[in-house]
């Protein structure tokens, strides 16, 4: 989650800084960093970390890798070559603890990263006062089988690969274990245990889930730029995604798809606004596609088959100043 944001100016060589040059890559910042090598090939790497946002440590693995992975995916690179796993255990685990929690996070990773295909590394396994999960991923692709992230054109549809809401559902999982817990005392009053639970599986399912086939669909349907949906929400990738396009435009969203009961959550707890604004955090989130309008509806119902679950049009593409523009009326899906 930790990923400053790109200045293409600074570091693609662009000297008035409005666009990126196009035959130097993408630096570092939006995704992953994709540097030209020779005969038109490119190294694709990305580094991402983020902490513990439930208890369970094998899916924590299986989560941290779907999220390591997603940033090659984002710029259509889908045969990685290597993968890295990155552990630190907190200080205040005991030894007992460590030799419990990290193996299962491990076999979490390991698990995950067979659908990749690719060699995993375990790195760094250090102690440290804050548990911090993550790693690296490195891809050498050919310039064909890339798709940088600047060429969205007005008229495009944007397209989303997986829900949002999964920091509030994971939230309200864990504050239900805690029965002196302000917000958990608030939400009881208007949800069930089952409740909890289902909206926590739908979040958990959505984590973990790879954006592997968003990726191979995306270049099916001939898409012209692309993003995953992490720590900086849905507007703030968009912002940034818009931001770097070399054509003058502006992404307009006017549709939200919100896991199940996770918008009640949000209205129950006085956090509506965030969660409806796109401004809230999520974790291994899904794609956001810039697709030619007439292609939109093949990727999501191809999308559909191969996953079995949904794609969802979010928004479009109209000429602007490269800049987001959010639906005051906006479509809250509701998913299951």
């Amino acid at each position: 989650m930790f990923k400053p944001k790109r200045v293409y100016g600074e570091q693609l060589g662009d000297k008035d800084g409005k666009g990126p040059n196009k035959e130097d890559g993408v630096g570092i910042g939006l995704d992953s960093s994709v540097i030209a090598l020779k005969r038109d090939l490119f190294l694709v790497q990305s580094v991402d970390f983020f902490y513990p946002l439930i208890d369970d440590p094998f899916m924590l693995g299986k989560i941290a890798l779907a999220n390591v992975v997603s940033d090659v995916f984002a710029v259509g690179a889908t045969e990685i070559d290597q993968i890295k796993l990155i552990v630190t255990a907190p200080t205040e685990f005991t030894e007992q603890e460590r030799e419990v929690v990290v193996p299962m996070v491990m076999q979490g990773f390991l698990e995950a990263a067979k659908a990749c295909n690719a060699p995993v590394q375990i790195g760094s396994i250090a102690e440290n006062p804050w548990c911090v999960i993550g790693g690296a991923a490195s891809a050498v692709c050919h310039r064909s089988e890339l798709i940088m992230p600047y060429n969205a054109q007005p008229g495009d549809a944007l397209v989303l690969t997986k829900p949002l809401g999964t920091q509030l559902a994971t939230n309200a999982y864990i504050w239900m274990g805690e029965p002196q817990s302000d917000s958990w005392a608030r939400l009881r009053e208007r949800f069930t245990v089952a409740d909890i639970e289902q909206t926590y599986r739908i979040a958990l399912e959505s984590m973990s889930r790879l954006n592997k086939t968003g990726a191979e669909l995306m270049k099916k349907y001939g898409a012209h730029a692309a993003t995953d949906v992490t720590g900086f929400g849905l507007y703030g990738h968009a912002e940034n995604l818009a931001s770097h396009q070399t054509a003058e435009v502006d992404f307009h969203l006017d549709t939200l798809p919100i896991i199940k009961n996770v918008r009640e959550m949000a209205d129950t707890l006085g956090r509506g606004a965030k969660l409806l604004a796109g401004k809230a955090v999520e974790t291994s989130g899904g794609l956001l596609i810039c697709l030619p309008r007439e292609a939109a509806a093949g990727f999501c119902e191809e999308y559909r088959r191969c996953t079995e679950h949904e794609a969802w049009i979010v928004g479009r593409v109209e000429k602007g100043a490269r800049g987001v523009k959010m639906n005051p009326n906006v479509n809250v899906l509701s998913v299951e």
